[in-house]
């Protein structure tokens, strides 16, 4: 958990620098890997409740970062698109995550990783078994 927070902490400084939270960047760089999606759609790829979503959108949308466009056929939602500006902070905090990495793992051995990457989904399977119990 200290490491979590250490990392936390330094990449939370990163994309401070270019005037993002964590949030606001999650949800920046989920629309690169899926652009157009509805605030529903996109509250799942979060794990986060509508509400949250809602509200993040709407400051994202007035910042300027993200546009919320009609769907054909559907009154009640909206799709979610970059702008430029919203493109290119989500690019710049990309590549600070990227640069991050490099810095840390990247300084492993390629054996190291392949074994923390191994252990990594080994523990993740065991936490999801642990929900369904």
């Amino acid at each position: 958990m200290r490491l979590h927070q250490r990392m936390l902490g330094q990449m939370t400084t990163r994309i401070r620098a270019l005037g993002l939270s964590i949030p606001q960047f999650d949800l920046l760089s989920t629309l690169t890997e899926r652009e157009g999606i509805s605030q529903n759609e996109l509250a799942e790829r979060l794990y986060v409740t509508k509400g949250n979503v809602s509200g993040l959108v709407d400051r994202l949308v007035q910042a300027g970062l993200v546009e919320r466009r009609a769907i054909a056929g559907d009154r009640r939602s909206y799709a979610m698109h970059l702008t430029p500006e919203g493109r290119r902070l989500a690019e710049a905090g990309i590549r600070a995550q990227r640069e991050f990495v490099a810095q840390t793992l990247g300084k492993l051995p390629a054996q190291d990783l392949a074994d923390l990457d191994r252990l990594v989904f080994a523990w993740r399977d065991l936490a999801r078994a642990a929900d369904e119990i």
